[in-house]
């Protein structure tokens, strides 16, 4: 292993290098903006280390001893390697790109979300490619090791080494299909208590509606339960079902389906969609260039603000 006490620093090599470009310890010294005492002493400290004389005093000047003029190919080299590493800089042009971004989501937010980031994506970056994953367990460590650029949506558990963005506040609406009875009329709670109603297992904010219709005492007929979203839309047309989801997906399957869209007519508490990331590629320029579409498309977006606990 290298003996770190004994390696030169860069300011000795761009000594060194200055009084073998410039033959002259005073004009090295004018070169670098060094007084010549200090130029002086760095060199008694370069000698000191090679054990060389390395320059020796001859009319006008100074001139290299041969381990100096050996020294200073090398020395040359590695001033331009560290010139090359100070001017790196990451860099991401969308527009010639070609990379996956990899999102972790939930299948609310790959219905509602989803087609609008392809969609800004595809035009300002045609060599990108999208690529929408789950949120699990896992999600904090695909973050880290990068399997996963971002996470949008209701995301729990992440806090220490990651970063996170407010999108837009979330409240909830009521959906039915556009033959049920209610037609385009308000939603009542006597409506809802009334209705027979279909659920998402495990949707997005599920517990935020479980407590609220617990704590608040109301009826909810619960005559179908769904693993996901698909085919609620079909089912809602086709029964008198009654589904109560969070704005952003309910007003995309309404407007995608033809469903009825109903205020919902209680108070559930909102929540915040939020992006995170981890700290890591907190800099990194692809990683703030995704998560800028984000922020453009969805920052500010409809609905009541989320309750006090976000």
């Amino acid at each position: 292993m290298s003996d770190l006490s004994r390696m030169l620093d860069v300011r000795s090599l761009l000594l060194f290098e200055a009084i073998f470009a410039e033959g002259s310890v005073s004009r090295a010294a004018g070169k670098l903006g060094l007084s010549q005492p200090t130029v002086s002493i760095g060199l008694a400290r370069l000698r000191e280390h090679f054990g060389d004389e390395l320059f020796v005093r001859a009319a006008g000047g100074v001139v290299a001893t041969p381990l100096a003029e050996q020294v200073i190919w090398p020395v040359r080299d590695a001033l331009r390697a560290i010139e090359d590493v100070s001017g790196l800089r990451s860099t991401f042009d969308p527009a010639t790109a070609q990379r996956t971004f990899r999102i972790a989501m939930t299948d609310a937010s790959h219905i509602a979300l989803m087609p609008k980031i392809y969609g800004q994506v595809h035009q300002v970056a045609p060599g990108i490619r999208l690529e929408a994953t789950g949120i699990d367990q896992t999600l904090a460590g695909r973050l880290q090791s990068g399997e996963a650029d971002l996470a949008i949506g209701l995301v729990q558990g992440l806090e220490t080494g990651f970063y996170q963005q407010a999108l837009y506040a979330q409240d909830w609406i009521c959906l039915t299909g556009d033959t049920h009875h209610l037609g385009s009329q308000p939603m009542t709670l006597d409506d809802y208590q009334a209705g027979e109603h279909v659920a998402i297992k495990g949707g997005t904010g599920q517990g935020l509606l479980d407590r609220t219709i617990a704590s608040g005492g109301i009826r909810r007929a619960v005559k179908l339960r769904l693993p996901g979203f698909l085919g609620l839309s079909a089912i809602l047309n086709s029964t008198g079902l009654i589904a109560t989801l969070p704005r952003h997906i309910g007003e995309t399957l309404a407007e995608a389906s033809g469903l009825r869209v109903h205020e919902c007519p209680f108070e559930i508490e909102g929540f915040m969609v939020r992006q995170h990331w981890h700290a890591r590629f907190h800099d990194d320029p692809a990683n703030r260039w995704i998560r800028n579409v984000c922020t453009t498309l969805f920052s500010g977006r409809g609905g009541r603000p989320p309750g006090p606990r976000d």
